[in-house]
């Protein structure tokens, strides 16, 4: 039996799901789900040093900069080692380049690399009806789950919040730096030669979805385009 692949990165637009899909695969198969956004969001919420430089940029609806998500990430990975889900890192072009200087020393490449692809009127739904829990990182949407802001989170009991970033103008802003900084990351994984990246609609129910990627984590090599 073929072992699962172990090193996985996770892209896609704000609201695509990176976030709910890595924590079910995380649970699934054992890898650990490493959310730099969840992290800079527990950061923020604590009002650490690190955490107001951070929401500089994310109250913005900007990216952080290269130097300090690859900060988080390089100390996350001497205390854990090269076993990971990334979710939210890269999202740069530079932060791809220094993920590969960082596997190439440990003798460890990245093995796959999954692209969530969903249209942008939906994102733009799905963003401004989306509630979250700063405490646990775990994300409702109003209209589905029936929450309203202030209700508590059922998986911890903290209350949930719009995020300062789920807003039209910080989406539009959002949905720009995407554009620019972090499509040619796809580029940039398409390019590879041991061509690891995968697409996969997810304009599907997350159960489809789910499917689709454990195929690939499972090192069953299914279309390109999903």
């Amino acid at each position: 039996m073929d072992p699962l692949k172990q090193r996985i990165v996770l892209l896609g637009p704000p609201a695509s799901g990176k976030g709910t899909q890595a924590d079910r695969l995380s649970k699934t198969f054992g890898i650990p789900h490493v959310s730099t956004g969840a992290l800079l969001r527990s950061e923020c919420a604590r009002e650490t040093v690190l955490g107001r430089e951070a929401n500089e940029w994310t109250s913005k609806g900007l990216l952080v900069p290269d130097e300090l998500a690859v900060r988080i990430v390089a100390t996350w990975m001497q205390e854990h080692g090269a076993v990971f889900l990334f979710d939210g890192f890269p999202r740069t072009v530079g932060q791809a380049e220094h993920l590969d200087r960082a596997l190439d020393h440990l003798k460890a490449p990245l093995e796959l690399v999954v692209l969530l692809e969903l249209p942008e009127q939906e994102i733009r739904r799905r963003i401004l009806e989306r509630l979250s829990c700063l405490a646990c990182g775990a994300t409702f949407s109003s209209s589905i789950h029936g929450y309203v802001q202030g209700s508590a989170c059922p998986n911890c009991g903290a209350p949930l919040v719009r995020r300062n970033d789920d807003t039209e103008a910080a989406l539009a802003q959002r949905l720009e730096v995407y554009n620019q900084l972090t499509l040619p990351v796809v580029s940039y994984y398409e390019k590879t030669a041991l061509r690891i990246l995968r697409r996969v609609d997810a304009g599907q129910g997350s159960d489809a979805i789910f499917a689709k990627i454990a195929v690939l984590v499972e090192n069953k090599e299914g279309p390109a385009n999903s």
